[in-house]
Order: C-alpha cells, then structure tokens, then sequence
C-alpha cells in the first residue's frame, strides 16, 4: 500500500539467518531495493538468530534451514513458539526433513534461494501481512509426500477441536485449509481483511497450529 502525502509508512524489520555470508549480502542488497523493508540484524547460525530475534523483535526473519549450532528447524520452533517473529524460509529443499521439520515449527513460508528478487520481498510482504508463500516446487513435494505417507504433515484437527470453533471461524478456517490469501478469504465470507486476521488467530490458537500453512496442509 502507498504511504499517503505526509505520512511514514513503518518499514517490515527482517533478520537474515544463514551461515553463508555471500548469501546474507546477497539477501541484503535485495532488501535494499525495497523502500518499505529495512535489515535489523544477521545471524550465522540457529542460536545466534534466536538470540538476535528475542533482543531485536524484526517483523520477518529470512531463515536458512541448514546451519550450525542450531539448524533453522530448532530456531523457527523457537522463535514462533515464542512469538518473537514470522519465519520465511529460505531453502534448496534437498533434504525434506528439513522441510517437513520447518512446517511443523510454524514457518509461515518457504521460497527457494534461487527466486528473483521481486518474488523475495513480495514473499516477505505477504508473510508480514499475515498470508502464507509456498514455492510451487516446495508445494509439490509436500503433496507428494502427503500422498506416499498417507497424510504427510498431519492429519485434520480432531472433531473435538473443530467442535470449539463459532461458525465464522470454521468458515476461515475451512478457507485456509483451501490456501486462500486475506483478500480471497474476505472477498468470499463478504469480510474485511482485518477481520479475517482477528478470525485466524483465534482459529489457528483453538486448533493449536502454529501457522496458516499448516492449516492449508491439513487434510481431512
């Protein structure tokens, strides 16, 4: 969204978590060219962006999966079980179980490292608005590893729990099992966006998942 005439429009803090300096800088420079995102801090490893994620608080931390100390799995789990910020991962997604492992903690995203950096800070937009980014490579392994093990990430939350949620919010949430954006969401419950959010944080906290990604990728 434009700022208005005579208005600052806050900038997406981000924290760059990867153990290959290159990467970082590269990540950096793509930042740059964002007039609405500012780089806070950079970590090369899982405990040091933990750490950096609980001193700084940025919007949005870019993690890589595989780093030393603590791989990116342990930290997003960490950083999201604690509320300190939204994951987007970074990943070449060569080992799955880093990929599957990175769901289940929460990461709100996952793009590969070799997206153009037009899709880079459009991802981190989103993420920091609340949607969810799948690279469509990374979505087609999660289906296909769903389909082989019978149900892959998970499986649907239990009656009991869904049993919990109003009307309204089974209504999001049959909507976010679906991979809808905010704006698809609203346009088709005839709400706003803003209700949409108050709608999925009480709906994801009932179910106890950690992201709207999971929710997409519970099936029934």
């Amino acid at each position: 969204m434009t700022p208005s005439p005579g208005t600052t429009q806050p900038r997406i803090s981000l924290l760059l978590a990867d153990d290959h300096a290159a990467i970082r800088l590269g990540m950096r420079m793509v930042i740059d060219t964002a007039s609405d995102m500012e780089v806070v801090g950079e970590a090369g490893d899982g405990a040091s962006a933990l750490g950096m994620a609980r001193t700084l608080r940025p919007d949005v931390v870019l993690m890589d999966l595989r780093m030393p100390v603590m791989d990116g799995v342990a930290a997003t789990e960490l950083i999201c079980g604690q509320g300190l910020a939204k994951v987007l991962v970074l990943t070449t997604f060569d080992h799955d179980s880093y990929l599957f492992g990175a769901l289940r903690a929460g990461a709100a995203g996952f793009l590969l490292k070799s997206a153009d950096p037009g899709a880079i800070t459009e991802a981190i937009r989103r993420v920091h608005d609340g949607d969810q980014v799948i690279a469509p490579e990374v979505t087609a392994r999660i289906i296909d590893a769903a389909l082989s093990h019978g149900g892959g990430i998970g499986s649907r939350p239990e009656p009991s729990l869904l049993d919990l949620l109003t009307e309204r919010e089974r209504e999001v949430f049959d909507c976010l099992s679906e991979g809808l954006s905010n704006y698809s969401i609203g346009r088709r419950l005839g709400i706003s966006e803003a209700t949409v959010k108050t709608h999925m944080s009480r709906t994801l906290s009932k179910l106890g998942l950690q992201s709207r990604v999971q929710a997409a990728l519970y099936r029934g």
